[in-house]
């Protein structure tokens, strides 16, 4: 098991680097200089710009830029934000619980809805469940989140008065960004989990229990949702890592001060240290919920660790 951790630590160290590679190239891609940015609307002159640039370690080769970006990474400081002079990591980190608590609520409603889903469509196929299950998750597929937390939006806020659209720091308010981000993904449990189970409940194992006496219900949770649980527990984690960086515009939407929202208005401030650092993190976030899903698998099903360090 020490080996199987040591060469996932070790894979992941060049995606870390790499992350921080492309988050630094994409920022500075992008058009507009942010001294203008900072500037705009006080009639600076070219002297002012100028000067603020210098100020902001704008005016130093690109290469440099990342050295000391790279530098600062690896003691932990994310640098300054241009706009407000806090540390990036004081401002990221206020903001980190409502993103974390829409993810985890969005995966939460994910596994509730598509693992029973699933294993009830996969016990019958053919059947009523099984036709309705299939049609949630073709649906789920198909809307986009976004299209989706509009619609209930106008559906339980607007028309039912239900629910608020705009985050009041309640639990209630939490429900429709939750659901509208959440259910794309119950989806694809939906579909993975059914598909699991109707190949294992064909399976030689499962025919030598029930001829064993085993009961179905013996049959189905201790045999059929182990043996399915692998695959649906490798996207579970991958699917988390997608609601994280997609709660950017589900936050937009319902007005949540999270992460995603604060990345975006810092892209268009062009607020340089904002934006690395907070791409940065929700990469390495990235990289640390697959590692865990790794571990999760590995522990799960053994043979994974053994051609992982075959």
């Amino acid at each position: 098991m020490t080996l199987f951790i040591l060469r996932r630590l070790g894979a992941a160290i060049p995606v870390v680097v790499g992350i921080t590679v492309i988050s630094f190239a994409l920022v500075h891609i992008v058009p507009g200089d942010p001294a203008k940015v900072i500037l705009y609307g006080s009639n600076a002159s070219p002297e002012q710009i100028a000067l603020l640039r210098q100020q902001l370690g704008l005016d130093a080769p690109i290469w440099k830029q990342y050295a000391d970006f790279a530098v600062h990474l690896l003691h932990g400081d994310l640098g300054t934000s241009f706009l407000t002079q806090n540390p990036v990591a004081y401002e990221l980190l206020s903001r980190a619980p409502s993103t974390l608590i829409l993810t985890a609520s969005s995966m939460l409603v994910a596994v509730l809805v598509g693992v029973p889903l699933g294993l009830v469509a996969g016990q019958r196929p053919g059947s009523v469940l099984d036709t309705i299950a299939r049609w949630v998750s073709f649906v789920g597929v198909a809307v986009p989140y976004f299209f989706l937390a509009l619609l209930l939006v106008l559906v339980f806020s607007v028309k039912l008065g239900w629910l608020s659209a705009i985050d009041d720091g309640t639990a209630k308010s939490l429900i429709l960004p939750a659901v509208s981000l959440g259910w794309g993904y119950a989806a694809i449990l939906t579909r993975l989990v059914r598909g699991r189970v109707i190949d294992e409940l064909r399976s030689d194992y499962v025919k030598s229990a029930r001829a064993r006496g085993s009961s179905e219900r013996r049959v189905l949770l201790r045999h059929v949702l182990r043996n399915s649980s692998v695959p649906a527990v490798t996207t579970i984690g991958l699917q988390f890592g997608n609601i994280l960086t997609g709660a950017a515009i589900t936050e937009v939407i319902f007005g949540r001060a999270g992460l995603g929202s604060f990345l975006a208005t810092s892209i268009t401030s062009k607020n340089i240290p904002v934006v690395q650092g907070a791409v940065v993190v929700i990469g390495i976030g990235y990289v640390v919920i697959n590692l865990a899903v790794d571990l999760v698998v590995g522990a799960i099903d053994p043979r994974t660790r053994q051609e992982a360090t075959a």
